[in-house]
């Protein structure tokens, strides 16, 4: 994998390169300058981590920044163009961000994980002062000075004390090629220089997104073209057995496809191609189920027996026997759909024997890798282009419809798109895995914590390191392959939704047991620093002393996801009749170093929290094995307006510090402030997600 990558990375830059036309180009390496050591965790050298990118300012004076990520709404479009234009001195609107096109891009395993404003944004800053300073040599050169007697502003170099004599950066690079390689961090500006980061700034894609310009996968309507529909199982991992396609000649202009386990028919017409697909009547051979929605947690408690200790300290039995309170609890969190408004489109033709694809990937050079394997093609042969996502929220990160349309576009010589349907969708989505964490909880008589037990029964440790002083403390991790039924994977802060809500229930749980007010139990037990300045922000910001409205209650919850601390307060209303809860005021306060673009971060707080209460109150798929019950929105319930509350969105102000991620860290604590809310309005302690009327009122 690691010669793959590195193959991979260095053809693309010799090909970059050599068809560059004049101007200045900055290439590097995230590895080159250490900015990449958290992807070195596993024990991975740094220098064979070949996450590189380029930054070029062409003759006409504009700037293109070359990236392997992604645009699917988070943002990064217009934070990368906004700290390259603070360190190169031009406008942000002179800046054009070429994102994900496997032949004009670099490679980059994915956009996920809040990684690009931790690692891609410092590394893109250090390329634009380099190239700031190798057209301030040219200027010089022109000028006959000493380049300390210059200075620039919106790409237009003057000398100091004699604005007469000015040159724009389209003048210097004419009829030039010059190529710098980025080997060693350059002096990047202090905060209090920044002229654009920290200010904020509208998305440079939203006027294309509303009115309809921005292109997606489906909007690519190609000559010839071809709509593809396949003939789905009703159980996840059935095999195909026989197929009945007598009826596709009542369909005139109907192509049958078939490869393998692949049964699909192509048509001009989409819905011609759809209702010739539900002619044909395929029999298959359907695991047995081993689990449903209900009996799920038992099976992984049952099932699962080998663990890893994640973090331990001090002795448990002794910590045990200190605490005057002791609380044990089990925590369930169901599977959580993805549930994107785009489902998976991927939109291709075949030219000789190379494929063009546009995908609604969160990994073009993935997609590459899969669709070349799939299909035992070159990676040079199959180009994945730009294309806007329809949100992607780590459930796509893989590509299984690419793979599917150009197998299905080889085989019948047309261009072809496939758009998967919702009950495909939830099908073959890669869910939030259902998890069970068991937490014991001890605090002596000034409420001090000493003693946590924490088994995680599949959602992983990430966000598990404890912020609370604990001298007696186990975290183990409780995983097996194929223990789920269905495909999983990674969803907005991978586990770390399910996790925060079992620790941040416990933590209520112990404080109301030892009869101390849940804030001050968390200040009386933070340890860092940090965590108790963010605690702080959201209580002022939040009013938490304020006098509550009957059937009104505060929930308070604390995590910590890609470098961000988030300490949230929520209030919400509970109906004691129905069960039903509706959210009335959520502050989210975050330490998350250097803001880039405020107003970038507060639309990531306020989409992460949206989404969060739609795991914490209503989403939940029904299933029997591999048999999905759950199909549309209609049997999965997301956040709606009226159930979307005001949400108040707080930063500590560290601008010289380095950008964390902005992108995840918001939704960990929203399952945990609405269910400690829900118990502060009325009693109710529920143990499992989500938070449902009739969890509510049989807790109560």
């Amino acid at each position: 994998m690691k010669s793959a990558i590195k193959n991979e990375t260095a053809y693309s830059r010799r090909r970059f390169i050599k068809n560059l036309g004049g101007g200045v180009l900055v290439v590097f390496c995230l590895g080159e300058i250490s900015f990449s050591s958290l992807f070195a965790q596993d024990g991975q050298p740094i220098e064979e981590l070949d996450f590189n990118a380029y930054l070029r300012v062409k003759e006409d004076g504009r700037v293109d920044c070359f990236t392997g990520k992604i645009e699917m709404g988070q943002g990064i479009i217009t934070s990368l163009a906004q700290v390259v234009a603070e360190e190169l001195e031009v406008s942000i609107y002179d800046v054009d961000m070429i994102m994900g096109d496997t032949e004009l891009c670099p490679y980059d395993a994915g956009t996920w994980g809040s990684l690009t404003t931790r690692f891609t944004d410092p590394v893109l800053r250090a390329a634009a002062a380099e190239a700031r300073e190798v057209l301030l040599d040219l200027a010089a050169d022109h000028f006959g000075l000493n380049k300390t007697s210059l200075q620039v502003a919106e790409g237009i170099v003057s000398v100091k004390n004699d604005s007469s004599k000015r040159i724009a950066y389209a003048e210097l690079t004419k009829g030039k090629k010059i190529v710098r390689s980025l080997t060693k961090k350059p002096e990047l500006k202090k905060a209090k220089d920044f002229k654009l980061i920290g200010k904020p700034i509208r998305s440079l894609d939203a006027e294309a997104k509303v009115t309809g310009k921005a292109k997606y996968s489906a909007d690519i309507i190609l000559p010839g073209m071809v709509h593809a529909t396949i003939v789905r199982p009703e159980v996840f991992g059935s095999r195909k057995v026989k197929v009945d396609a007598s009826k596709l000649s009542d369909f005139a202009g109907v192509e049958l496809i078939e490869r393998e386990n692949l049964v699909a028919v192509v048509h001009a017409d989409p819905e011609v191609s759809k209702r010739a697909a539900n002619s044909i009547q395929v029999t298959w051979e359907a695991p047995k189920a081993k689990a449903n929605q209900e009996t799920i947690f038992q099976y992984l408690e049952d099932t699962i027996q080998d663990n890893k200790v994640f973090e331990k300290e001090g002795s448990l039995p002794l910590g045990k026997e200190v605490s005057m309170i002791y609380k044990e609890a089990t925590y369930h969190d169901g599977y959580k759909a993805h549930a994107s408004i785009e489902t998976h489109v991927a939109t291709c033709y075949f030219e000789g024997d190379k494929v063009t694809i546009w995908a609604s990937t969160q990994s073009p050079f993935g997609t590459r890798s899969s669709v070349a394997k799939a299909l035992e093609m070159p990676l040079e042969k199959v180009h994945v282009k730009q294309i806007f996502l329809g949100g992607g929220f780590g459930g796509k990160s893989n590509s299984q419809q690419s793979v599917e349309a150009a197998t299905i576009a080889k085989l019948c010589g047309k261009p072809v798109q496939l758009v998967w349907s919702r009950k495909e969708e939830f099908m073959y989505d890669n869910f939030r895995t259902a998890a069970v964490v068991k937490v014991a909880g001890g605090t002596d008589n000034n409420g001090k914590l000493k003693v946590w037990d924490f088994d995680i029964y599949c959602a992983g440790t990430r966000g598990t390191e404890l912020f609370y002083a604990i001298p007696n403390k186990r975290i183990r991790s409780f995983n097996q392959s194929g223990v789920h039924q269905f495909g999983t994977g990674a969803w907005r802060a991978p586990g770390n939704n399910t996790t925060t809500f079992a620790r941040e229930s416990h933590i209520d749980v112990v404080a109301h047991a030892a009869g101390i007010k849940p804030l001050d139990f968390r200040l009386n037990n933070l340890e860092n620093k940090e965590m108790i300045a963010t605690l702080q922000l959201a209580s002022q910001t939040f009013g938490y002393d304020r006098e509550k409205k009957p059937g009104h209650g505060y929930g308070i919850a604390l995590g910590q996801d890609a470098g961000t601390l988030v300490a949230m307060i929520a209030e919400v209303f509970v109906d004691k009749v129905t069960g039903v809860v509706q959210p009335i005021r959520i502050v989210c306060s975050q330490d998350m170093g250097q803001v880039v673009n405020p107003h970038g971060a507060i639309l990531q707080t306020e989409g992460g929290i949206t989404m969060g209460i739609g795991y914490a109150l209503y989403e939940e798929i029904e299933f029997n094995g591999g048999e999905m019950k759950t199909t549309n929105f209609n049997r999965y319930e997301i956040t709606r307006f009226s159930k979307t509350p005001k949400i108040e969105c707080v930063f500590i102000d560290k601008m010289d510090a380095k950008a964390q991620g902005g992108g995840e860290p918001a939704i960990i604590c929203v399952g945990a402030a609405i269910a400690n809310a829900v118990f502060d309005a009325c009693g109710a302690r529920v143990y499992r997600m989500p938070i449902t009327p009739e969890r509510i009122l049989a807790a109560l």
